[in-house]
This record gives C-alpha cells, structure tokens and sequence, in this order.
C-alpha cells in the first residue's frame, strides 16, 4: 500500500510512505507547486528507469555476466500529453567486461521489463473513492 498525504493547509508538497520507507512529493513551480520534490510524473518515469536498471542487473546474476553498474536516463517528451500520446527515451550504459553478445542479450532483457510491459501493454484500471 501507498498512502500520500499534503504536509501543510493549501499547499501542494506531500508526504509518501510505502512500507518502510518515506519520500515526498511535489509539483513545478509552473504548475503552482514549489518544485521542492519531485511531481508525479517524475515517479512515473523513474519507474521505468529503476526497472530496466534492476532488470538488467537481475539478467546479468541470472547469466553469470560481468556487468558492474547500469545507468538508464529516461527523457520524457510530454508536449502531447493531452491528445494520449507521452514518450518516453531511455538510453542504457552497461559498465562492465561484457561481450557485445552479452551487451545486445541485456539490451533486449531490459526491453522487456516488468515496468515498461505494464506501461505499455496492459489494462490499468483504477477505482478512485471518495
């Protein structure tokens, strides 16, 4: 369970917990927040980008490769939003002694990653109550 909350009267910045674990949230200065933290959007994509770095990660113990360290830099182009339609870029660096085989079978593990399956191949439903 997630639970978020605003931390003051008639501002936006809010609290996050899940678990253990605490963070918070906010919205752009353009939108009327104080960009103190980062918005929603932002944890949307940070999603994506923490899940093809694990991804990665996880392929690489699963298969015995030298991969040290994965970077994934996510740049989003929302300017048509609006209309449906959000890109999202990843770009990848694989540090490590890799083959390039190994570095062309890590690439398409983390095409395939949990987080972007569901951003772009499932049915979300939410249920918003009052």
């Amino acid at each position: 369970m997630i639970d978020c909350e605003t931390e003051q009267p008639g501002a936006y910045p809010a609290i996050v917990r899940t678990r253990a674990h605490t963070f918070h949230a906010d919205v752009t200065e353009a939108t009327g927040g104080t960009d103190s933290y980062p918005g929603p959007h932002d944890f949307f994509d940070t999603a994506l980008a923490s899940c093809k770095v694990m991804t990665a990660m996880w392929y690489a113990k699963k298969n015995g490769m030298a991969l040290e360290r994965v970077e994934s830099h996510v740049e989003r182009d929302d300017t048509e939003e609006k209309t449906g339609k959000y890109r999202l870029q990843v770009r990848l660096v694989f540090h490590g002694q890799l083959s390039e085989d190994e570095r062309a079978r890590l690439a398409r593990a983390v095409a395939k990653c949990p987080i972007h399956k569901l951003m772009t191949t499932s049915d979300v439903e939410i249920e918003t109550l009052a």
